[in-house]
């Protein structure tokens, strides 16, 4: 019976390659599931993750397009979407009249649910029939790789300063 060989201690360029490609599906199907889920209830990606913000009851649209690199004239154009299809409500600030304030109308908190509910379908069918351990081995490397990652873009930014 012939022993099999070590596998060396750092991965070759085409196994790197193959991971890469691995992780770009992954989030390439993230995000076709999550604009899938946002479709079941008549949203963009997009409108959802506002009507997620206005939920939390501290939603600045300012604060919110800066985190998402976006405009403020685009989330100002998605806030009137979501007006108009009757699931936000805005009114101007009490404490300051050149603010507004954003909440969610009855009809939107019956959307939200119905996304929660869809998403945790999805962690139920997809990820809780994973092996557990295989689970948490996974988490460990991702939070590994994140870490490796941001540190590689920020050297990469400040080598650029």
């Amino acid at each position: 019976m012939a022993l099999k060989a070590p596998l060396p201690a750092f991965p070759t360029v085409a196994q790197a390659h193959e991971a890469i490609a691995c992780l770009a599906r992954l989030v390439e199907l993230t995000r076709t599931r999550r604009e899938q889920l946002a479709a079941s209830v008549g949203l963009t990606d997009q409108q959802w993750g506002v009507l997620e913000e206005v939920a939390t009851e501290h939603f600045m649209p300012s604060l919110f397009a800066r985190r998402r690199e976006s405009s403020a004239a685009a989330v100002s154009k998605i806030l009137r979407q979501l007006v108009d299809k009757g699931l936000v409500v805005a009114a101007v600030a009490k404490d300051d009249a050149r603010q507004r304030r954003y909440a969610l109308t009855g009809k939107g908190k019956r959307v939200m649910d119905r996304l929660r509910e869809g998403r945790e379908t999805a962690v139920q069918q997809v990820w809780l029939s994973l092996d557990r351990e295989r689970l948490v081995s996974f988490t460990d490397f991702s939070r590994t790789l994140v870490d490796r990652l941001e540190q590689y873009a920020a050297s990469a930014a400040a080598a650029k300063e």
